[in-house]
C-alpha cells in the first residue's frame, strides 16, 4: 500500500508541475525500512523510465499551451477582469445586464480580431491583468505577446447624463485607428444617485 500512495504523490506532483519539477527521489529511500529491497541494491524501476516518464509531461505541457482554446486564452479571463473592475458593489447591480447585452459583444470583437490576425496558433494573444480603479476607464486590453503591443482597449466610462441619471459606457478602441476612435458597445443605466468607484 505504501509503494502504491508513493507512486500516486510521485505522478501527482508530475501531473501538478507538468514535469517541470521532478520530485526529489532522496525522499522516498528515506521513508523506506532498512530491510527493503531497494536498500539491499534490488531496483524495482530504473532512474531512465522516471525521467522518461517526467520528461513526456513536459511535451504535453508544450502542446497543451499551443492548443489553448480562445475561450480559455482570452474570453474567460476577459470577463473575470470585467467583473474584477465591477467589484462587489457595481457588480451585482450590473451584472445581468452585463452578460446579456454587453459582453456578447466583447466576445465577438475579441473573436474578429483573434481570426484578422491568423489565429491563436499564429499569434501569442493575451488579457492584461490589472483593470484600473477608482474612476478610470481601462476594463483589459488585448494584446500581441509577439509584438508587445495593444491590440484592442476595452474601457468603461461613467457618464453623467443631464435629467437621465449616471450610466456606464461600454466601448473599446483599436490599433487600427490609432486607439482614438469610440466603438461603442452598449449603455447600461446606475441611477441617479453617484456610482461607487471602481474596484469597490
Amino acid at each position: 500500500m505504501k509503494k502504491h500512495l508513493q507512486n500516486l504523490i510521485i505522478a501527482l506532483v508530475a501531473v501538478l508541475t507538468l514535469g517541470v519539477i521532478s520530485p526529489n527521489h532522496e525522499i522516498w529511500t528515506n521513508l523506506h525500512p532498512k530491510d527493503d529491497t531497494r536498500q539491499a541494491g534490488i531496483p524495482t524501476t530504473s532512474k531512465h523510465d522516471l525521467q522518461l516518464g517526467l520528461e513526456d509531461s513536459v511535451f504535453e505541457r508544450e502542446s497543451f499551451e499551443h492548443t489553448l482554446s480562445i475561450e480559455d486564452a482570452l474570453l474567460q479571463p476577459a470577463k473575470e477582469l470585467a467583473y474584477l473592475k465591477f467589484g462587489s458593489r457595481i457588480g451585482p447591480a450590473i451584472q445581468n445586464e452585463f452578460d446579456s447585452n454587453i459582453y456578447p459583444k466583447i466576445e465577438e470583437v475579441i473573436q474578429q480580431t483573434v481570426a484578422s490576425t491568423g489565429g491563436l496558433g499564429n499569434r501569442m494573444l493575451s488579457i492584461t491583468e490589472t483593470p484600473s480603479g477608482d474612476y478610470a476607464e481601462k476594463m483589459f486590453h488585448v494584446t500581441d505577446k509577439d509584438d508587445n503591443k495593444d491590440l484592442i482597449r476595452f474601457h468603461v466610462r461613467t457618464e453623467k447624463r443631464p435629467l437621465d441619471g449616471y450610466f456606464y459606457n461600454f466601448h473599446y478602441h483599436t490599433a487600427e485607428d490609432g486607439f482614438t476612435v469610440h466603438h461603442s458597445l452598449g449603455d447600461i443605466y446606475w441611477s441617479k444617485n453617484t456610482p461607487p468607484k471602481w474596484l469597490s
